[in-house]
């Protein structure tokens, strides 16, 4: 009896979560057939789900009118550029918050975190007035400054958390063999934390892609990444769906194949120390 109750509980529960897991994929899937659609099908009422003429006029002509592969790369640079120069300030300040705490170590985790609460508008008057005279706007330096600046607080958190997993015993011990602090920091306790770097490197990535305010508020067409290539097709005359949709697909394509393929590593970085 006790089995068949298991059993159902386990139906019960994996059904919950398919329905969630659709519920939140279905507005991609739709997405991507909408960008198949031409216009007068992607706005037809009721919609054609499958049974429709497919077409990839709509990638071509975002091809044409845009550069994708242009915001692409501003993406690319952004995205890699933010997240590696925060793992370079957030690990040496992570391993002082978990090795070396100070009284106020906790206060001031707390403060990076609150920070993530103020609305982004609230700072975007003096950011822009700052970069306008800096000469930061439209250029991928500014982009990649302000968003490490935006997802430090998280990266400094989540290697916070994987460090003080590590037992600090065994950076004593690389202190007794000589070791220095850079050494201990690079050769001891980085490679211990690779799953948790890499996770976090990931999703920082994923964020510093899908980032839209800061990208859109602080550049215009020279660095403008993919997020502004999306924005740029809806405009004044209309909103063109299928158009769109297939700018869209286009931009969310990378970073989907991405994820995919390294669900296991997240997984298994975002579940560091948390099963022992």
């Amino acid at each position: 009896m006790a089995r068949a109750v298991s059993t159902r509980r386990q139906v019960a529960v994996s059904i919950l979560a398919w329905v969630v897991a659709l519920a939140i994929f279905f507005p991609i899937l739709w997405t991507v057939l909408t960008s198949f659609k031409t216009e007068a099908e992607a706005i037809a009422s009721p919609p054609s789900f499958l049974f429709f003429d497919w077409t990839l006029e709509n990638y071509g002509e975002v091809q044409e009118r845009s550069d994708y592969f242009r915001h692409f790369m501003n993406s690319v640079v952004i995205s890699l550029g933010s997240t590696l120069l925060g793992l370079l300030i957030a690990i040496p300040a992570a391993w002082s918050m978990a090795f070396v705490p100070a009284r106020r170590t906790k206060d001031v985790l707390m403060w990076m975190l609150s920070t993530k609460m103020l609305p982004p508008v609230g700072v975007l008057i003096p950011i822009y007035l700052m970069f306008r005279d800096l000469g930061l706007l439209d250029t991928r330096t500014g982009l990649v400054i302000v968003l490490t600046l935006i997802n430090l607080p998280i990266i400094v958190w989540m290697l916070y958390t994987y460090f003080k997993e590590i037992p600090g015993e065994i950076l004593e011990a690389a202190r007794m063999d000589g070791a220095t602090l850079w050494s201990e920091i690079v050769h001891v306790l980085t490679p211990m934390a690779v799953p948790g770097i890499a996770s976090t490197l990931l999703l920082n990535v994923i964020l510093a892609w899908n980032e839209a305010f800061w990208t859109l508020n602080l550049t215009a067409a020279k660095a403008a990444p993919l997020t502004a290539f999306i924005a740029s097709y809806s405009s004044p005359e209309g909103l063109f769906y299928a158009k769109l949709s297939a700018a869209s697909t286009m931009a969310i394509a990378p970073i989907l194949i991405i994820g995919w393929f390294s669900q296991k590593q997240l997984v298994r970085g975002l579940t560091f120390g948390a099963v022992k």
